[in-house]
């Protein structure tokens, strides 16, 4: 092990020594325990997302869970391994033996693309749990998702045994959240397979291949969460959260390159009119001003800027 490994490894074990615990899970997993109340979040991260995190490094569902007064349980990889090991499987057996998750009033299941799978599919062991999943694959078996070709290093993994298939470990959770984006056509896929009852499919326009990136640049992400473990996680509420999507730099380029491919002129430069001016973005006020120029010389005149509500 070298010292990278142990300072992070010895990072984890001082903050379970205060909480909780910390374990290894076979060779390339850990999980992080932090007891606090009888709300939990459980997370599956992979070391680099934590490590993304240059303020603190610490998983982002502990992080909720402590600023809230909850108590966490963070299930990391050391690499992208789709938390597909004998030892995870193992440890949510001994989970359920020793009636866990029954000493908890709420329990949410949270990750983001192969954390997304892991929390859905590992939600079985939870029965009543709430479950938000952004961007999650429902299988990578060949035989099921052959048309996802994104993830070559998967194609010795099994997708076929133990909380395999993620949408069918769905059926015991009392509801379940899949944020991803319809315009990324592998992932609507993915979310078109957890389509089921207790299912809400979240089709979040322009947020990109990356849900949680774009929901943590809106701020939001964090009262998603929230919000799930207080129980009052809606669709409706989420459309509320998401209307920062306006005030994300990230969701308009997004939006703004859409426009461009689909060849929408007069909308790309409404919206850059929009943008330049409310949010003072000399860049969209320039692309705004070569828009409006050419379109002018097309004889096309732009309609003007709608007044705000209450204004002079």
């Amino acid at each position: 092990m070298n010292k990278a490994d142990t300072d992070w490894r010895a990072r984890l074990e001082a903050i379970a020594d205060e909480t909780g615990y910390y374990e290894p899970l076979g060779a390339d997993h850990e999980v992080l325990f932090h007891d606090d109340s009888p709300v939990l979040i459980v997370s599956f991260e992979t070391r680099a997302q934590i490590e993304a995190d240059r303020e603190e490094a610490l998983p982002f569902g502990y992080k909720i869970a402590r600023d809230e007064g909850w108590s966490a349980l963070s299930v990391i990889a050391s690499d992208e391994s789709w938390f597909r090991d004998p030892a995870i499987y193992a440890y949510f057996d001994r989970l359920v033996d020793e009636a866990f998750f029954e000493d908890f009033d709420r329990v949410v299941f949270y990750g983001a693309g192969p954390g997304g799978y892991a929390a859905a599919a590992s939600s079985v062991a939870a029965a009543g749990a709430t479950v938000v999943a952004l961007a999650p694959q429902a299988t990578l078996d060949p035989t099921l998702a052959g048309w996802d070709d994104r993830f070559p290093q998967t194609r010795r993994m099994s997708f076929t045994d133990r909380y395999g298939f993620a949408p069918e470990m769905l059926d015991g959770v009392e509801r379940a959240f899949v944020f991803y984006d319809p315009f990324e056509r592998l992932d609507a896929m993915h979310a078109a397979l957890f389509a089921r009852p207790c299912v809400s499919l979240m089709p979040c326009r322009h947020i990109g291949p990356d849900p949680a990136a774009g929901l943590l640049d809106m701020d939001i992400l964090d009262e998603v969460l929230i919000a799930a473990g207080a129980g009052k996680l809606t669709p409706s509420l989420f459309w509320t959260f998401f209307r920062a999507r306006r005030l994300s730099k990230r969701y308009v380029i997004r939006l703004v390159d859409h426009l461009r491919r689909a060849r929408r002129p007069v909308l790309e430069a409404i919206l850059c009119r929009a943008v330049g001016t409310s949010q003072n973005r000399p860049k969209f006020r320039n692309r705004y001003e070569a828009l409006a120029q050419k379109l002018a010389e097309q004889g096309v005149e732009l309609p003007e800027p709608q007044e705000r509500a209450g204004a002079a």
